[in-house]
């Protein structure tokens, strides 16, 4: 199985915020933003595994900014590492209006996906990542200790030993 770069698996989708998709202040819905957050991980996901990939987690999602209706929704994802079988991707959400003006960072989040067989719909190996950037690499070393986090809090790892995060509290 082949690396794969960052730049491989980038996914970027656009939507417009129609009517229907706001509530009744005008502001797009938290769960129809979450659910092209989804989309878009999932996409990106699906690129760098070359597979079905499943949606596994969602940390921390941001809602930072109000989307209003009539605004152009871009949202950007990447791959920021990959372990056995699943995949991080973290999701950037901007808005501007029609016009391409008032461009904002709205929103963002981690997503894990595993990636899983045709046949069997079990988890399969996936390619690693190769962080290229200084950036790319500082995100991709900040994975291990999102996902022993996630496994803590999802009960699939005893704190006592998730040692990237007790590194992170314990001083000399």
């Amino acid at each position: 199985m082949r690396q794969k770069t960052v730049a491989e698996s980038l996914t970027t989708m656009t939507e417009m915020v129609m009517p229907n998709d706001t509530n009744p202040i005008g502001n797009l819905m938290g769960g129809n933003l979450m659910r092209w957050m989804d989309v878009v991980a999932g996409i990106c996901a699906g690129k760098h595994c070359e597979a079905y990939v499943v949606t596994a987690s969602v940390d921390h999602v941001s809602f930072q900014r109000p989307i209003k209706n009539g605004d152009v929704v871009t949202l950007i994802a990447r791959v920021t590492r990959a372990f056995t079988t699943s995949v991080e991707v973290y999701v950037e959400v901007f808005a501007a209006n029609i016009k391409g003006s008032d461009q904002r960072l709205c929103n963002h989040a981690y997503f894990t996906f595993v990636a899983i067989s045709d046949e069997t719909q079990k988890p399969i190996p996936v390619s690693e990542v190769i962080p290229l950037t200084q950036e790319e690499q500082k995100i991709y070393e900040s994975a291990i200790r999102r996902r022993e986090l996630r496994l803590v809090l999802g009960g699939r790892m005893q704190a006592k030993d998730a040692v990237e995060m007790r590194q992170l509290f314990t001083t000399i």
